[in-house]
Formats: C-alpha cells, sequence, structure tokens
C-alpha cells in the first residue's frame, strides 16, 4: 500500500464535508500509472457530487509527476509530467472508432468509484476512489495510459490542470462537437470557466458575433477582454436584448449553466437552421421550434486528451488561449474555501496545490 493524503468527502451532521485523511492506496496495476499529484482544479461537477457522495475521493482535473509505471505502460515513464482527464474502457466500438467521450462504458469507468473491473484501490481504506479514473483530490492517484496527457516540463503543473476537463470541454465543444466556422454567430450561457474556454475557442475561429450572458458582470467583464463581441447579463428580458443583436437568431446557442429557464431562452434565440449545444443538460429535453434546428448533447468537448490537449498547450504558448486569466490557487488544505470562493464567484477556476514537480 502507498501512502496517500486525500480530500475524503463525508457526510456529517453538519451536512457534508472535505476532510485530509491518510489512507492506503495499492500499488499500480500492469496497466496503471501512480501519479504524485501536484495540483487540482476544483469542476462544477466535484462540487455537484459533495451534495449527494459519501465516503468517496473525488477531482478529475489533476496534474502531477508519474512516480511508477505499471509492467505494460509505454505511453510514460517516471519523472514525465501529465495532466489527468476523464476515463475510458478502450475496447468498445466507440472508443475503437476513436471518440472515447462516447465510451459504452463512460459512466462506471468515471462515477462508479471503482476500476471498471468493480475493484477499488482505495478499499482498505473504506472509501471509494477511481473518480473519472484519478481521484485528483489527493496526493497520488492511480491513472492508466487512457486517462494521461504527458506535457511539456516547461510550464507549471498548477496551471495545466484545469486542461483536464473543463477547459477541454468548453474550447472542444466549439472546435470538436459544433466545428464552429468564422462567421457564423454564437451566444453562450454560463461565463464560468466552461463557457469562458467557448468563447476563447470561438474568438479563434473567428465567430461573430460571439455573445455572452451571465449574472455577474465581472465575468462578463472578462468574458469581453476574452473574445466577446457583446456580452448580456441575464437580468431583464434576456431574449429581447439577445433579439436585438442577432434578429434572426444565432447559428448556435450554448447553454452551461443547468437552468431549465436559461434552456429555454436558448432554445427561444435559435436561428431557424441554429444548433443547440447542451453542456449541462438539466432533466427536460429543449423544445425545439423549427424543423431545421438541432440540439446536441455534448461530454468533454468530443476530445481526445492525448491529442486536444496538446493543442491548447500549444495555442496558450502562442498566447491564442489564455486560460491562466481564469485560474486562482489554494493549498491543498484550504479545499472548503476554494469550493466556497468558486461558489461565490470569487473565482472562477480554483486548483488546489498539493506540492512541487
Amino acid at each position: 500500500m502507498h501512502p496517500v493524503d486525500a480530500a475524503v468527502l463525508r457526510r456529517t451532521a453538519r451536512g457534508h464535508r472535505l476532510k485530509i485523511e491518510r489512507l492506503g492506496l495499492e500499488v499500480p496495476r500492469p496497466d496503471e500509472v501512480l501519479v504524485r499529484i501536484v495540483a487540482s482544479g476544483i469542476c462544477r461537477t466535484d462540487v455537484d457530487l459533495c451534495e449527494t457522495e459519501d465516503a468517496i475521493v473525488l477531482g478529475h482535473e489533476g496534474a502531477g509527476v508519474v512516480a511508477e509505471v505499471g509492467a505494460r505502460v509505454k505511453a510514460v515513464r517516471p519523472g514525465d509530467h501529465v495532466v489527468l482527464s476523464y476515463q475510458s474502457c478502450g475496447r468498445c466500438a466507440a472508443c475503437r472508432d476513436g471518440r472515447p467521450a462516447h465510451c459504452e462504458r463512460f459512466f462506471a469507468a468515471n462515477f462508479s468509484g471503482a476500476r471498471l473491473d468493480g475493484s477499488n484501490a482505495f478499499r482498505p481504506s473504506g472509501v471509494r476512489g477511481h473518480f473519472f479514473g484519478q481521484s485528483s483530490f489527493a496526493t497520488f492517484a492511480l491513472a492508466t495510459e487512457r486517462n494521461l496527457v504527458k506535457v511539456p516540463k516547461g510550464l507549471p503543473l498548477p496551471l495545466l490542470a484545469p486542461l483536464g476537463c473543463g477547459l477541454q470541454t468548453g474550447a472542444g465543444t466549439v472546435m470538436n462537437s459544433l466545428d464552429i466556422r468564422a462567421g457564423k454567430s454564437v451566444a453562450v450561457f454560463g461565463a464560468g470557466s466552461v463557457g469562458l474556454a467557448a468563447i476563447m475557442a470561438a474568438r479563434l475561429r473567428k465567430a461573430n458575433p460571439i455573445i455572452a450572458v451571465d449574472l455577474r458582470r465581472s465575468r462578463l467583464r472578462l468574458a469581453r477582454d476574452l473574445g466577446a463581441t457583446h456580452v448580456v447579463t441575464s437580468a431583464g428580458d434576456l431574449e429581447a436584448k439577445i433579439r436585438r443583436l442577432a434578429p434572426d437568431g444565432v447559428d448556435f446557442a450554448l447553454e452551461i449553466t443547468g437552468s431549465p429557464d436559461v434552456l429555454r431562452i436558448a432554445t427561444s434565440v435559435l436561428g431557424k437552421r441554429g444548433t443547440l449545444g447542451l453542456i449541462a443538460a438539466p432533466g427536460i429535453a429543449p423544445r425545439l421550434r423549427h424543423p431545421g434546428q438541432k440540439a446536441l448533447a455534448i461530454i468533454q468537448g468530443d476530445a481526445v486528451p492525448q491529442r486536444f490537449i496538446p493543442k491548447l498547450i500549444r495555442l496558450f504558448r502562442a498566447g491564442r488561449f489564455p486560460f491562466d486569466r481564469l485560474v486562482g490557487f489554494y493549498p491543498f488544505r484550504d479545499v472548503e474555501c476554494a469550493i466556497r470562493d468558486m461558489e461565490s464567484g470569487k473565482v472562477i477556476k480554483p486548483v488546489l496545490v498539493m506540492g512541487n514537480a
């Protein structure tokens, strides 16, 4: 067993709490990689599950240094810097076809709290792990070649951590799932990390107009800096505000908030041949108004992490995807403070820092 300090989600009389505990983690299997986690981003999914789960190690935007590799691992070796992303089975038709975000066992691989064979490397400690194939709210995590990406050593790992989920999802929605082209109009409902990544990607694709919608004016100011041509506050008659900017409706509407009311408005401002991208879909189906409209539920921006994350890094280095403007860093012990700041809007993308590279 390998000793690990992990933020364990516990249900208490006062509600759910994340408490750092010393656990035992199994050594890597032949197809696994032990990663010393340097940092982990906090994603909306982590926060949502903090309200419902118990006795589990969350975290799915990990970045760190390879500490040990199993006998069958070829992609990395000890000392390599890596970013961790979502898990996939590697065997189903979607995975074989190069579409791992549509893995037939996606839910089991990422949300079951166990490996795909049902085992759990944290089992002797009495908690569940393997969240998104990593459980990166910890000082060490187990991953596989399918959900880790080797990255250059010249960039700080805490900065790269959020690329594994939120930023990949937002940018991938524009560049992969919807393949938005120059001159197309886009409305992005929700200017958090996913929405702002989508806005940066829309600017890269030369979309126009790019309309950012949010309640928080500070986020709208940042959205303008990062590529939005217009910003709209969610207060008031939102549909009328957007219709003034796009009288015939927008070509693409991205719904990221998960609000049924916002979904209704996103649908109402869609052009007659527009596409609705559902990234945080609520539990209702959109009611499209015209036969030429489409709705697409999007998972991880249809990104293949080993190809897409290096692409985002190259864009960042070229000054074209400045995601560093979204990030705020917190010591690992301040995990609950980081979540509070995220929920209050004080920080857009909190990143927990566990150690040095």
